[in-house]
């Protein structure tokens, strides 16, 4: 079976061959049947713009197009079949058109190169799956507001340094990692800037002198524009990968923080939550346990996150302008990072959604020691002191701290974003535009 690139010279195949063609191939075939949807969609508006050029007729347009469609089919039952020897989806997808129809199948790879192909297809995936990603963001921002909205009233106690600081509520913290996946959600279009430029046409980074309408292309394939630059292309890949996965891996670092956040309020030690079973899990030899898991593994999935994006930095290291087979690499971590970051939002939204909130243990941890600060404020509206020398009275004096109750104390606060009054409209207001704009 030939390779796009093979002579006869390459046919005689020692064992130390098979080893060099199994090492260089990797696991590119398993990967590209993911990409092959995304690569038939760019062959075909190829194709289309192989016909404008003069290059194809319309019978040899119209059977290119539906044999594409064909394999499409294929695929999306699960027969379609792309080998290691085939090395890829461009000579899996190939291999079928000649079969089927001889030497006009061969036409397909006129005026392009591997490089645009792959690249092509996997701007197009990327494009997809941060639409997706988007819609689990904002479907788990919606939950963490309606699980504030629910608990606005429950104090809850503060932490800095993991120590009890001030008064909080279960409002404002779930307040608060909203906005900031709200936030995250605002950055998309940043990242989306940067994978919306078609580079197909630009074949193997410097173009073909077949007068192909790149600009026709990137409207067809939906792209905001094409690269303007055909060594652009091959520059690109890897650099907004890079990009990419750090974006997919900031959203899962707000994760990891609520997760903890979680398996510590949840714990023996505070009482604060009550997780569902469904997302906990035993021990084999305490029949007693319940093990915060889903939490746990937000937190590892994370640290994995930080792995392919460091992976991705460095595959790009020292590289000079042109294709690279390096690049090649740059595939399977971001198709890993989406994975990822999908099963991350969806375990998150389920976590969430799992919580039961004990208010009497919440309100019972809001101790008489979170009312430091506002006994040093009321010294001052009443003593006229400089807030410095009420704060010194106060830490002389802690057990004249007055008492409090949490619940009640909650109605003090007027500020925006304070414990009693979260804002938690506001953010939903913000999500509800976000989302329309898609």
């Amino acid at each position: 079976m030939s390779k796009l690139w093979e002579t006869k010279d390459h046919k005689e195949k020692s064992e130390a061959v098979k080893k060099v063609e199994a090492f260089t191939v990797g696991n590119d075939y398993k990967l590209d049947q993911i990409l092959l949807p995304y690569d038939i969609q760019a062959s075909v508006v190829h194709a289309n713009a192989l016909k404008r050029a003069g290059m194809l007729k319309n019978k040899e347009l119209e059977k290119l197009t539906s044999t594409l469609l064909e394999i499409k089919e294929i695929w999306e039952e699960g027969q379609f079949e792309i080998l290691q020897e085939h090395e890829d989806m461009h000579t899996a997808i190939e291999v079928y058109l000649t079969e089927k129809l001889g030497d006009l199948g061969k036409k397909i790879h006129l005026g392009r190169s591997r490089n645009d192909q792959v690249l092509t297809a996997m701007r197009l995936y990327e494009k997809k799956q941060l639409s997706e990603i988007s819609k689990l963001l904002q479907s788990l921002i919606k939950t963490l507001l309606e699980f504030g909205a629910k608990h606005e009233k429950i104090p809850l106690p503060g932490f800095t340094h993991t120590r009890k600081a001030m008064l909080s509520s279960v409002s404002l913290w779930a307040g608060g990692y909203a906005e900031l996946l709200i936030m995250q959600l605002e950055m998309k279009a940043g990242v989306l800037g940067l994978i919306d430029r078609s580079p197909l046409g630009t074949a193997a980074g410097y173009g073909t002198t077949l007068p192909v309408d790149r600009k026709k292309e990137a409207v067809d394939l939906d792209f905001g524009q094409p690269m303007v630059c055909s060594t652009t292309a091959q520059l690109s890949r890897g650099w907004v990968e890079t990009q990419l996965v750090q974006y997919l891996s900031s959203i899962t670092s707000v994760l990891s923080r609520l997760a903890s956040d979680i398996i510590s309020y949840s714990s023996e030690t505070h009482r604060f939550f009550t997780l569902d079973k469904m997302v906990c899990t035993g021990s084999s030899i305490m029949p007693q346990k319940q093990n915060p898991d889903v939490a746990e593994l937000i937190r590892g999935k994370h640290a994995e996150q930080t792995g392919l994006q460091a992976s991705l930095q460095s595959i790009g290291m020292n590289l000079g302008g042109g294709y690279h087979r390096d690049l090649q690499l740059t595939k399977e971590p971001v198709i890993r990072s989406f994975n990822i970051t999908g099963q991350v939002l969806e375990m998150a939204k389920l976590l969430i959604e799992s919580i039961e909130v004990n208010a009497e243990e919440s309100e019972k941890a809001c101790t008489q020691e979170l009312f430091a600060a506002e006994a040093a404020y009321q010294i001052v509206k009443k003593e006229g002191l400089s807030f410095r020398e009420a704060y010194k009275k106060v830490k002389e004096n802690p057990n004249e701290i007055p008492e409090y109750s949490a619940r009640d104390f909650l109605k003090a606060f007027s500020h925006l974003g304070s414990p009693g009054n979260t804002g938690l409209s506001i953010l939903k207001a913000q999500l509800d535009r976000l989302g329309q704009g898609k």
